[in-house]
């Protein structure tokens, strides 16, 4: 992986230099560096971003006709602040 598309984050885990990847699992799963990891903003964006690819036509409607409903009610809570 280029080193240009890592980014550095808070998370840290202790691990010998040339560490194979059942040892680095099993750091990784002591320090609960992927829960912490998944709590972040950047981790939900990208989950969210994922989802939507994955989006079958129907889920793609199913989405629009809930944004059009949510859109009518924050329209009419406007109205009646407004008066």
């Amino acid at each position: 992986m280029p080193i240009k598309r890592l980014s550095l984050t808070d998370f840290k885990s202790t691990i010998v230099r040339g560490a194979r990847e059942k040892a680095l699992r099993l750091a990784l799963e002591k320090d609960d560096v992927m829960n912490k990891w998944a709590e972040t903003n950047r981790a939900k964006k990208i989950k969210a971003r994922e989802t939507r690819k994955n989006m079958t036509d129907f889920d793609r409607f199913k989405l629009m006709v809930a944004k059009r409903k949510r859109a009518g009610q924050v329209r009419l809570a406007l109205k009646k602040i407004k008066k």
